[in-house]
């Protein structure tokens, strides 16, 4: 006994002296091109085109505003037209310009706005490689059936009030949504958890509370975010989306969600971009509902 308690001394004593400080230098990997690509119903195919920034760069408005790609040949078909899309820049509120890649607005004829249940294919050529993807804009099977609002429970501030939605989804699985909301003046902004699918409520009417949109730019308070208020003009952008669509944003939301928690697992965004570039091209099925909460 003295001989096995002397034997996991000496082995405590042996790890413990091993023990040392590991210090490294992360190696900067080359800037990978990032492609985000959505075609909505009743509107033009919208492209931002970027390189990605290091994870330990110093991320600021002057680094965003030169990681735009000018110049690039982006063509996009809906299966009998193919068009070639053209860059603009868009003065953002900060002094500082947005550059994106829509419509050719001087070559109509091969034009063509997003349709209920029809595929697309997006084509990006940029820094000599080549990037395609595909995806739908499914049929507007799932909506909202009505919207209300309520006073936000067991909250002591009579001003804060939380929107209620009610929906039946389709039978048969594979209904997946992803939604917006829009509060006043603000631009649409996604759900902190945005996207859906309908593994437990599949062809069931239910209600589920439609939280207020977050800017993931800003920090979000975790207790206060979800809430609207009196007196608040209130939209909410219901899309129907396809399985890559969502699995994009069901990972990037959990891999956003998970930074900085040393128990979480690291998780692979899945991207539906081919030819090594990150990003995805969404095609969005929208609904649009309004709700003018009284003061």
């Amino acid at each position: 006994m003295l001989k096995r308690l002397a034997l996991v001394i000496l082995l405590a004593g042996t790890l413990v002296s091993c023990e040392k400080a590991i210090s490294f230098k992360p190696r900067n990997a080359e800037p990978t091109v990032v492609i985000e690509a959505t075609i909505e119903n009743g509107q033009p195919p919208m492209v931002i085109l970027s390189h990605s920034l290091q994870y330990f760069s110093k991320i600021s408005p002057d680094s965003l505003a030169a990681s735009f790609i000018h110049q690039a040949e982006i063509n996009i078909s809906n299966g009998s037209k193919t068009h070639r899309l053209k860059e603009y820049a868009f003065p953002a509120n900060n002094g500082y310009t947005v550059y994106y890649y829509s419509i050719d607005s001087t070559n109509l004829a091969t034009a063509f706005l997003g349709e209920f249940n029809k595929g697309y294919s997006l084509q990006v050529k940029t820094g000599g490689k080549e990037y395609t993807a595909v995806t739908t804009i499914p049929n507007l099977t799932k909506t909202f059936d009505s919207i209300w609002w309520k006073p936000a429970p067991n909250n002591p501030d009579s001003n804060k009030v939380i929107v209620m939605g009610r929906t039946t989804d389709p039978p048969g699985f594979g209904n997946y949504i992803r939604f917006f909301t829009q509060s006043n003046a603000e631009p649409f902004l996604p759900g902190y958890t945005s996207v859906f699918d309908d593994q437990i409520v599949d062809g069931k009417t239910y209600e589920i509370q439609i939280e207020h949109g977050v800017n993931r730019n800003e920090s979000i308070d975790l207790e206060d975010y979800a809430f609207f208020y009196r007196g608040d003009v209130v939209s909410v952008k219901l899309c129907n989306i396809d399985k890559a669509t969502f699995d994009f944003w069901r990972t990037m939301e959990y891999n956003y969600t998970s930074i900085g928690n040393p128990f979480s697992s690291p998780v692979k965004v899945l991207s539906n971009i081919q030819g090594g570039g990150l990003g995805y091209f969404g095609g969005y099925a929208v609904q649009y509902s309004t709700l003018v909460i009284p003061r």
